[in-house]
């Protein structure tokens, strides 16, 4: 240990003291927040918040019930999620606790104050000492700088999980709408298999069926009881799963009311240059690497000097009463301890921030190379969804239209029976089912 002596303790102290305070880092939930509105504003439309107060959350309440007195397509869904979802209010808040202990980072750690009496004799002795971790205060710019970085991260995660978050509200409502359309068409079938059924039950009583006629109607009236059951479930699936990223209680998911059908095609499908330049100016992937590096190699630069040695400033006033002589004596100092290197000399330290800038490096290029490739992936799917739900809707369902009205005359004119007309009917299910598929797959 070295001893140093200075008169000017107390004011160097302070100077230190004020360079810490001056250097922290530090970060608000509404920074937090407004960034994620910021940075995804087409899913949150900067109206994502955390409600604090029982006044915030009682606001939030009569927003939820004003936007559950009317169907809610899918941006009022999305609203009613931000102001109503549990789910995402924790998100918000976890993303604020990330953040604070990311600014941690670069704060110093607060100094010791001790104070020592002794007594020998009739001497009294008063010792007092301030300590700081000197590397600290020295390596302070460098973990201000990292303390930044992961809270850069913090916030880049946030974004994401609420733009998953959001993500799913949308194809929750999706399926929601599509079960529900479905289920139409799925009573549809079944009334007319039912009614089919039971001519067929009557024609074969009087002679004019034979069995394998009747068992063909009875097999399709069994088949569309069985869709009918698995779309009823499905409805209540789907249903129940909006509920549950919504948030809503009992009265709420009671009150809940969506739209009859899927929203019509747009006339156009997305320009693949368009989709192009905005995804790679957008991915948070990309963005979240690149920061898990910056902030690994500013890390790994701090730990070359960290992982040596540790050193320790401590400013000493001792005061001695001698009460024989009635008199005192102060004593002013430094003390600065230092960990002294021997046994370890922090190799493995740095051999695993090497290891983990490396693996940051190499984790942003497989990102980025993956990003192009994903892209191209997901934009065949939807425009390979756009082209066979358009197909369906243009060609496959208005063909299929133009049959059901001519076997409809056709039996007008008593040019075919009754059964000839169901079984056109039952021609079209296949036709009609896979169009309702493919307008929700679309939209997914």
């Amino acid at each position: 240990m070295m001893r140093l002596r200075a008169t000017h303790a107390k004011w160097g102290l302070s100077a230190l003291g004020l360079a810490v305070l001056t250097g922290c880092a530090s970060v608000s939930l509404e920074q937090n927040i407004g960034r994620v509105n910021d940075e995804a504003g087409s899913f949150t439309e900067g109206k994502l918040a955390l409600a604090r107060t029982q006044e915030e959350r009682d606001q939030r309440a009569q927003a939820a019930q004003a936007l559950l007195a009317q169907p809610l397509g899918q941006k009022e869904t999305v609203q009613l999620a931000l102001v109503n979802s549990p789910s995402l209010q924790a998100l918000l808040a976890q993303g604020w606790a990330e953040s604070a202990d990311a600014a941690q980072v670069g704060r110093i750690a607060n100094p010791i104050f001790s104070f020592e009496r002794m007594t020998a004799g009739t001497e009294l002795d008063l010792g007092r000492a301030l300590s700081f971790g000197l590397l600290d205060l020295l390596t302070l710019p460098a973990r201000h700088g990292i303390a930044t970085r992961r809270i850069e991260q913090s916030q880049l995660r946030l974004t994401s999980d609420v733009v998953d978050q959001v993500t799913r509200v949308r194809q929750a409502w999706v399926r929601a709408v599509a079960a529900q359309q479905s289920l139409q068409y799925a009573k549809q079938v079944y009334d007319s298999a039912e009614a089919g059924a039971k001519l067929a039950k009557r024609m074969q009583g009087v002679g004019n069926f034979n069995r394998i006629t009747r068992a063909r109607e009875q097999a399709f009236y069994a088949d569309a009881a069985t869709r009918l059951s698995t779309a009823q479930h499905q409805v209540t699936a789907s249903r129940e799963e909006l509920v549950r990223l919504l948030g809503l209680d009992e009265s709420q998911a009671q009150a809940l009311t969506l739209p009859k059908r899927l929203p019509d095609l747009p006339k156009q499908a997305l320009d693949p240059q368009a989709v192009g330049s905005l995804a790679t100016r957008a991915r948070l992937d990309i963005r979240l690497a690149q920061a898990a590096l910056d902030g690994a190699a500013k890390a790994q630069g701090l730990n070359m000097v960290t992982s040596f040695t540790d050193i320790e400033l401590t400013g000493r006033r001792n005061t001695t009463f001698d009460n024989a002589e009635g008199t005192r004596s102060t004593a002013r100092g430094w003390e600065i301890d230092v960990r002294l290197p021997l046994f370890d000399w922090g190799g493995m330290q740095r051999d695993a921030m090497n290891a983990r800038t490396l693996a940051a490096a190499n984790q942003l290029e497989a990102t980025a190379r993956a990003a192009g490739s994903s892209l191209r992936e997901s934009y065949s799917a939807y425009r390979t969804a756009y082209d066979v739900a358009r197909h369906y809707r243009d060609e496959v369902v208005p063909v299929r239209k133009v049959i059901a009205e001519e076997n409809q005359l056709r039996y007008n004119g008593m040019l075919i029976s009754a059964f000839e007309l169901l079984a056109d009917a039952r021609d079209q299910v296949g036709a009609v089912t896979a169009a309702l598929d493919a307008q929700q797959q679309f939209w997914l």
